[in-house]
């Protein structure tokens, strides 16, 4: 596995989503982030985010002991 992981394990919605959403903000177009969580509703938000605004989700893995990990690739959005 290539690329950041961004340990967002522990919180709960809405703030992984939060976060995520600042921390792409902060890096160019085409950027790849690992973002993991604890939170079980991340497995509805955080494709639904990278949908809505315009980042494309390349993989979802489950973790060992609970929790997800998301790759995910920054879009052109702001």
């Amino acid at each position: 596995m290539n690329g950041e992981i961004y340990d967002l394990r522990g919180l709960n919605c809405p703030l992984p989503v939060l976060k995520t959403r600042r921390k792409l903000l902060g890096m160019p177009a085409g950027s790849r982030l690992w973002v993991e969580t604890s939170d079980p509703l991340a497995v509805i938000d955080l494709p639904n985010f990278c949908q809505t605004e315009g980042h494309q989700l390349i993989e979802t893995i489950s973790v060992a002991g609970g929790g997800h990990r998301f790759h995910i690739e920054r879009g052109d959005a702001t």
